[in-house]
């Protein structure tokens, strides 16, 4: 299977956990937000996954391996 660059999977962790820090995935209206399901939707199809909660796991999992930033603990969502 082929594997996102992390710039870009990095990218799309940070902005679905920004959207999710908001409130948008917690209150359930994620259904209604495009770009959230967009994101959930690609970040699957990039780990090979069909959950979201997975694809970030795996995605962690990916971007911990390739060095950089550690974004499992961060205190703060990224800006966008």
């Amino acid at each position: 299977m082929l594997k996102p660059h992390p710039t870009v999977l990095r990218r799309l962790v940070e902005e679905y956990e920004a959207l999710a820090a908001t409130g948008t995935v917690a209150h359930g209206t994620a259904a209604h937000d495009p770009r959230i399901r967009d994101l959930a939707y690609t970040l699957c199809v990039s780990t090979g996954t069909r959950d979201v909660r997975q694809a970030l796991a795996t995605a962690h999992r990916w971007l911990a391996a390739a060095g950089g930033p550690d974004l499992t603990n961060s205190a703060e969502p990224a800006t966008v």
